[in-house]
């Protein structure tokens, strides 16, 4: 009985999860890279050509990069344990638990 109780004040982190939030910044990067990449100048301010395309290279290695964080933070999600919480929280605050 005290394994269910437990279980209903657990959930998880979720879009708060840190690995979210860099996965999304990274993200974005990696798109704007790989569209400039795409889309951009092949030649440099004095008009040479360029050999390869770094812009296309970082950004793929971004998107990849921010699958596995994304990936990571779905397979291993961040619990919180809201019980947990309230008894730090009542210990800080200097009132004993709540039951």
């Amino acid at each position: 009985m005290a394994d269910e109780t437990s279980e209903k004040t657990r959930h998880t982190a979720g879009a708060f999860d840190i690995r979210t939030f860099i996965a999304a910044l990274m993200g974005i990067y990696a798109v704007i890279l790989v569209l400039a990449g795409i889309f951009g100048a092949d030649e440099n301010s004095a008009g040479e050509k360029v050999v390869g395309n770094v812009n296309l290279e970082v950004g793929i290695g971004l998107l990849i990069f921010a699958a596995l964080m994304q990936g990571w933070a779905l397979w291993r999600p961040t619990v919180v344990d809201e019980a947990r919480l309230a008894r730090e929280r009542a210990e800080q605050e200097g009132r004993p638990p709540a039951h």
